[in-house]
């Protein structure tokens, strides 16, 4: 089966779920050194690909990937909004002419993730989602090239991505509201991160359900 973006009504629901059984926790991660609306603000971007969804499921990658980055771009607020909006456009932007297999894919969300770097004036170590999404990018490059199958992958992603989120508790913030507390930012995991870090692990359970091959 190939992986296309028909697959995006099930993962969109897969994203919507696992933010919403985490609220409460992302919440509370967020209150304790951010805005507090990080979650709403998720959902809400989530709830506006959902209803876009019949829309993005017959488009090739490229369309797809830029629906989703102008509605991201729309429906949510906050920090968030721009960051991912700006992930999705630049896979569309990058993937022109390229081949979406696994060793492709790998080198254009690597290139989104360095678009995001620039948006946000960020990179790792500095507590935002950035923590996952450069780990996670470097893993799937590394991995990619070595020919690892794709479940493998998908574990592999996971754990990376676990192991960012826990990384970011004993970092300094300096960017967003989070920097205005100093030292006092250390020992409270991002929620930006850990929610980047939820939807990887969402993305990649539907994934190996559908047992899926790179197109």
């Amino acid at each position: 089966m190939s992986l296309t973006p028909s697959l995006f009504p099930e993962l969109i629901q897969a994203l919507i779920d696992t933010i919403d059984a985490h609220a409460e926790e992302v919440t509370e991660l967020d209150q304790a050194i951010g805005d507090g609306d990080h979650v709403f603000n998720l959902q809400r971007g989530l709830q506006a690909l959902r209803e876009h969804a019949s829309e993005i499921a017959p488009l090739d990658w490229v369309a797809a990937w830029q629906k989703i980055g102008m509605t991201v771009m729309a429906a949510v607020g906050g920090a968030s909004g721009s960051l991912y909006a700006t992930l999705f456009i630049a896979l569309a932007k990058n993937s022109k002419d390229k081949v979406i297999d696994l060793s492709g894919f790998s080198e254009i969300f690597q290139q989104a993730v360095e678009a995001v770097k620039q948006r946000g004036k960020a990179d790792v170590g500095e507590k935002t989602m950035l923590d996952v999404l450069v780990p996670v990018a470097l893993a799937l490059r590394d991995e990619a090239a070595a020919g690892t199958g794709l479940g493998e992958i998908l574990d592999r992603l996971c754990a990376v991505a676990a192991e960012g989120v826990e990384a970011t508790r004993e970092m300094l913030a300096t960017k967003g509201r989070a920097s205005f507390l100093g030292e006092r930012s250390k020992g409270h995991i991002d929620a930006g991160a850990k929610t980047a870090q939820l939807m990887i692990a969402a993305i990649a359970e539907v994934l190996k359900n559908a047992q899926v091959q790179p197109a």
